[in-house]
């Protein structure tokens, strides 16, 4: 049977980020995905222009309505952008344990437009990141959670370590942004606080649009499939990565991958 997974996030009118990302990573991780939406952005490939916090009893009405007839497995949390909004998704996990919750503290896009006010970010930290399975900040992200700069592999490693510590649950720290060199090969390294480091090759390229959802969304479906969590980082990784090398111009800025690169053939 077909495991349900739900994102609970804003929208993106673009659809290469947000709600439309995690849904369509859902399906290409062998998935079934529902969703909550948090908020309404105007926003595409080159920024985004106005965000709108939906009203808590609409989005606690959705949790509900999803919660009480799927069996949903795994919850992956993206943007959240109402300290309200945040304690009705913290009553809802405590209320209905799914198994698995990842949680992508979006605060930054990819554009560099904050997505969530300063006054936000401490409510994130103490009613949300501690129910959390896994946590996949980038680097950005990271520095702003434990308000100290990232500059090295080696503040990656501490920073990774301490969030964990601090929160209680395990932090993928993504260095996308913050390629190293090694045998004279630039690599994108990201960081489990276990220990564990995942590396791929760095790739220069504009699409990278809504990589983070994506990436913490094939995670969420592969967990709920059964497999662990390092495995579960290392498939949804490659799938990003590949993603990435696909993907196909649809706007003038940072574009989206292509989520459904190992389906798609020209007909």
């Amino acid at each position: 049977m077909i495991k349900s997974v739900l994102t609970i996030a804003g929208s993106d009118s673009s659809g290469g980020a947000g709600i439309q990302a995690d849904l369509k990573s859902f399906a290409a991780n062998g998935a079934y995905g529902a969703s909550v939406i948090t908020a309404i952005t105007a926003q595409n490939t080159t920024g985004v222009y106005a965000v709108e916090p939906l009203n808590k009893v609409i989005v606690k009405a959705q949790l509900d309505a999803v919660f009480t007839d799927l069996n949903i497995e795994a919850v992956k949390i993206g943007m959240v952008a109402d300290k309200a909004i945040m304690n009705i998704i913290a009553e809802a996990i405590h209320t209905y344990q799914p198994s698995f919750v990842i949680i992508d503290p979006v605060m930054v896009s990819t554009t560099g437009h904050s997505l969530l006010a300063e006054d936000q970010i401490e409510a994130l930290k103490t009613r949300l990141l501690p129910l959390a399975t896994l946590i996949t900040p980038n680097l950005q992200e990271a520095e702003v959670l434990m308000k100290r700069k990232i500059t090295s592999f080696e503040d990656m490693q501490k920073v990774a370590k301490l969030l964990a510590e601090e929160t209680g649950t395990n932090v993928l720290l993504k260095g996308g942004h913050f390629p190293l060199e090694q045998a004279r090969t630039l690599k994108a390294i990201d960081i489990l606080s276990t220990g564990i480091i995942f590396e791929s090759d760095w790739i220069e390229t504009g699409a990278t649009h809504g990589t983070g959802c994506s990436l913490s969304s094939a995670i969420c479906a592969q967990l709920a499939k059964g497999k662990t969590l390092e495995d579960a980082i290392r498939i949804s990784k490659n799938y990003v990565h590949n993603g990435i090398l696909n993907a196909q111009q649809v706007g003038s800025g940072s574009n989206p991958i292509h989520h459904f690169h190992q389906f798609w053939k020209e007909i």
